[in-house]
């Protein structure tokens, strides 16, 4: 997972083409000095027209071709939503685009709050999961009608080493969580067969790919699911594992905090104490992760029956891909972060003990 920093509006100004193609769809301009920027990996702009529209505007950058086939999902995505759109599956509408300049330009919902916003202030109840289960159920009855190449994550090659380039930019939290990823040959293990049976055994179905809370946005009480960049067929368990495995990452980032609650700021993170604190917090998520899966279930959407436990395996994979996310901004792990990666560790080799505790069981 690249790092995501805050973007400065101003740079519109450095990004005359973005004027340009709001003024060829008739939407006016945007103002400089009344634009906000949000995180994320791609250059952004969201604010009022002058006349009067409110617009998201995203330029996909990176490598030339790359962004080109993200580009290109995106447009697959948005058109099969309108061609099959049901009221449990909706994202902003997509205005008008300019492809060569990687340019996509979206209702903005500026009201709109982002499900991490929501989670991280205990707004994210059960009813809204049950909603987010609805609409991947709804993303995973449309047709296969869009990318087909693999899913690049997990990254199984890098279990083995790591390129010159990589290891020079990498943290040394970063290289110390490489380091304990590459000596566990039964977890490389797992994460192959889970590679290997999404190539050759699994019915693929359109997948987010890329599903995370903050992907998620409500507003005037619809929910909509946003950024299919990633966005390809896949096995379906992808999205599922994901959802649960961001509850999973909530549950451990609260850990510390909890912590200093119930025990003082001055408190030692024990292996026993971590252990104590992330069972509380799981079960604390476990009713969201059901609430959830419950609404994937009565989405009609067809369920094979090993889908809930590949579920688990790529939520145990999607924790410790955000722990290496957070490694690269750290000095050091951590003993929570530790202990996390032993959760995700669980999961992925032992998936039919954890179903139920994770909140995926029938």
């Amino acid at each position: 997972m690249l790092k995501k920093e805050k973007l400065q509006a101003s740079s519109l100004s450095e990004v005359p083409e973005v004027n340009i193609l709001l003024e060829r769809l008739g939407l006016g301009t945007l103002d400089a000095g009344t634009v906000d920027a949000f995180p994320g990996r791609n250059n952004n702009w969201a604010g009022h027209t002058t006349s009067g529209e409110r617009v998201f505007v995203k330029r996909l950058d990176g490598d030339r071709d790359d962004s080109l086939t993200r580009f290109r999902r995106v447009l697959d995505l948005q058109s099969l939503i309108s061609h099959h759109s049901r009221d449990t599956l909706r994202c902003p509408p997509l205005l008008g685009v300019d492809e060569e300049s990687r340019l996509l330009v979206f209702e903005w919902l500026e009201n709109g709050r982002a499900g991490n916003d929501l989670a991280t202030k205990g707004e994210f109840d059960a009813d809204l999961a049950y909603r987010a289960g609805q609409s991947v159920g709804a993303l995973h009855q449309l047709p296969a009608a869009i990318d087909g190449s693999p899913h690049p994550l997990p990254p199984v090659w890098a279990l083995h080493a790591i390129p010159l380039t990589m290891f020079s930019a990498a943290r040394v939290a970063e290289l110390h969580y490489w380091t304990l990823l590459q000596k566990d040959r039964p977890l490389i293990a797992a994460l192959e067969t889970l590679r290997e049976r999404e190539q050759s055994q699994i019915e693929l179905k359109p997948c987010h790919g890329d599903l995370r809370l903050d992907q998620f946005l409500l507003d005037a009480d619809q929910l909509y699911m946003l950024d299919w960049e990633e966005s390809r067929i896949a096995d379906p368990a992808r999205d599922v594992g994901a959802f649960a495995g961001e509850w999973l990452y909530h549950a451990i980032r609260k850990i510390n905090s909890d912590v200093d609650k119930f025990h003082g700021p001055d408190t030692t993170l024990s292996h026993d104490l971590i252990v104590e604190r992330g069972s509380v917090e799981i079960a604390q998520v476990r009713p969201l992760i059901s609430a959830f899966w419950q609404g994937y279930r009565d989405s009609s959407v067809p369920i094979d029956s090993g889908l809930a436990e590949r579920a688990t395996s790529f939520a145990g994979w999607h924790l410790l891909d955000r722990l290496l996310a957070t490694a690269g901004m750290q000095t050091r792990l951590r003993p929570v972060d530790l202990a996390a990666a032993g959760i995700g560790r669980t999961a992925l080799l032992a998936p039919a003990r954890f179903t139920a505790t994770m909140g995926l069981a029938a």
